[in-house]
């Protein structure tokens, strides 16, 4: 059997550092993309105090990691630097978490399609502002800045009856929104073994900053839907008033609406910005979902049961969710020695699985995995391997709230593609990373058909 000691490592190791050399405190998991061209799909770092990063980047491996009898999730230190944010949330809590439980088995219902459909009227109506706010022509100059306003009003008002009023004037986008950017790329900067030492103290006083906005935003929509009284079928009535058990503590309460804001902001716009990307590139593409659209809605306006006939433009977002998967990967901790591609891996050590590598593993989707292909999702395309593709992660701890980000992104894109021409001059994308990847600089021009 292979050794440990002949996992492949970067080059230049460094004495008593270990491999320092070549990590990328802006751009970790693109840097980690290109090792993995070098190095294969499974390689490792190790560095001093005996700390190890073991990463995986194929189909084959991350098939070998689903198992969910031999390895778990793992709240690596990217996720323990998160807590201080979400608390005990849905994301952050620890896998044997009681409250994790309580929580899962509360919300759930609040996304079956029951719940969904009551959320799509909400959907309508931030687009209707978003398009308000473009008026007749519209650059654009920060898409995802956009998408992710308009995630973020989608999910406070859907979720917890809460207007940010993110498109109501040409100010400095949502506080709440940019707080939780920079907090983000704190988070992920500060993770990085040796190199998270070097963010100053100056930034470290505005993380703190940031938390406080984002708690004291969250504390004030509860306080005021306690004041009102007012019963809503959305997540945050669930969490006051359970249809049966205990109700969640007023803390928890607080972490998960958090929580909720987070994910259903951050991820979401990201994708939607994305997908808008390939769309304003391609006018080809773009036509397909206009006349998609077009053909199967009356009066213009999208029915919740029109969404899930949406097929191309679902075929899009899963497009892009491939090519560029939001959350880029996740971690995954052995329950007991094992293997992995070969390798014995002890009870207790994790491995980063890059979704962004799996995504683009050419022994699945072939020599063109790196190119945009909607059509891969369409038709009679050959099955994808479960392992294949995980933009929204794997086991009992995959997102919770899947179904309405990609209802909000079928609606979302298909409004916009039916009332605007996309246009753009960015030939490259520029992808940056804050734990999530969002596209940098990307600047549409939107012009009412």
């Amino acid at each position: 059997m292979t050794t440990t000691a002949t996992i492949p490592h970067p080059p230049r190791r460094v004495p008593i550092l270990g491999d320092v050399l070549g990590m990328d405190r802006k751009r970790p998991n693109q840097k980690t993309l290109q090792q993995f061209g070098r190095l294969g799909p499974l390689y490792r770092r190790s560095f001093v105090g005996g700390v190890h990063l073991t990463f995986a980047g194929s189909a084959a491996l991350m098939q070998e990691l689903r198992d969910e009898d031999t390895w778990a999730r793992y709240a690596a230190r990217p996720y323990e630097q998160l807590v201080p944010i979400g608390g005990q949330g849905l994301f952050t809590a620890p896998n044997d978490s009681p409250q994790w439980q309580r929580a899962h088995e509360i919300l759930m219902p609040g996304f079956a399609r029951t719940a969904m459909s009551g959320y799509h009227e909400t959907m309508l109506r931030v687009i209707d502002q978003a398009e308000q706010w473009i008026g007749e022509e519209r650059e654009v100059t920060d898409v995802a800045a956009m998408m992710g306003d308009a995630a973020l009003e989608t999910i406070s008002l859907a979720g917890f009856g809460h207007p940010c009023g993110v498109f109501t004037s040409d100010a400095e986008r949502a506080p709440f929104a940019a707080a939780l950017t920079r907090a983000f790329a704190y988070v992920q900067e500060s993770a990085i073994p040796v190199l998270g030492g070097l963010t100053g103290g100056k930034r470290a006083r505005q993380h703190t900053a940031d938390i406080a906005l984002m708690k004291s935003t969250v504390l004030e929509v509860i306080a005021a839907r306690r004041r009102s009284g007012i019963r809503q079928p959305d997540l945050l009535d669930r969490m006051l008033h359970p249809e049966s058990g205990a109700a969640l503590p007023d803390d928890n309460i607080a972490d998960q609406v958090l929580t909720f804001l987070i994910a259903g902001h951050e991820t979401t716009g990201n994708l939607m910005a994305f997908a808008s990307y390939f769309l304003a590139a391609d006018p080809d593409l773009a036509e397909q979902v206009r006349s998609e659209v077009k053909t199967l809605t009356s009066g213009g306006r999208i029915d919740f049961d029109d969404v899930a006939k949406l097929r191309f433009t679902d075929a899009v977002i899963s497009e892009s969710l491939r090519l560029w998967p939001t959350a880029p990967g996740f971690f995954r901790v052995a329950r007991r020695d094992t293997t992995l591609g070969g390798y014995p891996i002890r009870a207790g050590e994790w491995v980063f699985a890059l979704m962004l590598a799996v995504h683009r593993d050419q022994e699945v989707w072939g020599p063109d995995a790196d190119q945009f292909r909607p059509h891969r999702f369409l038709g009679d395309t050959k099955p994808v391997p479960p392992g294949a593709y995980r933009p929204f992660g794997t086991g009992p701890r995959s997102c919770i709230g899947q179904a309405f980000a990609r209802h909000e992104a079928r609606l979302m894109l298909a409004s916009l593609v039916r009332d605007f021409e996309l246009t753009t001059t960015t030939s490259k994308l520029d992808v940056e990373e804050n734990l999530t990847l969002r596209p940098s600089g990307l600047a549409i021009t939107y012009r009412r058909i």
